[in-house]
């Protein structure tokens, strides 16, 4: 099963790129994060004619919206709350059909906090921590969760070399120690890391790079934003993975790039 996870920067907009994206690498299952468009809009007949039958999404106009595209048969999932009390579209979950039992499957948007570290003078600061802290007590609750697969745009960078100067981004958001103790604590109870799992934590890796840097790759000042974590009991299934950089050099891309995970299941 190859599973594909992309903060897309606008659905309909990059409608193309995703063309182009499942052309190049035929994944089974795609999660997207800011589709950026309300249900009623959601371009679900150009996603089926790219293949893709099994389609659930919860969007919103110009903000947030969250989508799981799947050739294989699923069945939506509604076991989580709303987080925060807020209805603004950053998770959706899954069961998708696989040889030995379903997957569970999550894609989450979580939020990206703002310009300051500090949840006082912050409101979208507060809002990130206190989503995050909401998450790791949900999942810490699953008790045997196994089978399971959580991807997305988590909007933090945990590791010192999931940036391009752990030293000079302290102090910024998705980056700070209290944002980053609190996704390895989120992470830690449930799922391994599985891109970690390929790539030591002593090498550097990124999946994305911000516009304001118009010739990225010489500037190479990216973050790690984009995740794939697995209950530990699919280790030993993870196949290879995949940082698809070439896609920031497509027209009108996304700063993410997609990020894929194959499990032999």
């Amino acid at each position: 099963m190859r599973i594909v996870t992309w903060n897309i920067n606008s659905l309909r907009l990059r409608l193309p790129l995703l063309s182009r994206l499942i052309a190049d690498y035929e994944p089974d299952v795609i999660c997207l994060q800011e589709t950026k468009v309300p249900d009623d809009l959601f371009p679900l007949e150009p996603v089926i004619a790219l293949g893709y039958r099994h389609v659930i999404y919860a969007g919103m106009k110009s903000y947030n919206g969250v989508a799981i595209l799947s050739r294989l048969p699923l069945n939506r999932l509604h076991v989580a709350q709303e987080w925060c009390g807020k209805q603004d579209c950053r998770h959706i979950s899954a069961e998708i059909d696989a040889r030995g039992g379903p997957i569970e499957l999550h894609n989450f948007y979580i939020p990206a906090g703002g310009d300051v570290a500090d949840r006082d003078v912050n409101v979208k600061f507060g809002h990130k921590m206190d989503f995050l802290a909401e998450a790791q007590t949900w999942f810490s609750a699953r008790k045997n969760l196994s089978r399971t697969v959580l991807v997305g745009d988590l909007n933090v960078a945990p590791l010192e070399h999931d940036v391009w100067s752990h030293r000079q981004l302290l102090t910024v958001v998705s980056h700070t120690p209290v944002e980053t103790e609190r996704l390895l604590a989120w992470q830690g109870k449930t799922f391994v890391d599985a891109l970690r799992h390929f790539v030591p934590a002593s090498e550097k890796l990124y999946t994305w790079w911000s516009y304001r840097n118009q010739d990225w790759r010489i500037a190479n000042r990216g973050r790690r934003l984009d995740h794939i974590w697995a209950t530990p009991d699919l280790q030993g299934q993870l196949q290879r993975h995949a940082i698809l950089q070439d896609a920031r050099d497509w027209p009108q891309p996304s700063d993410h790039v997609p990020v894929m995970l194959e499990l032999a299941l």
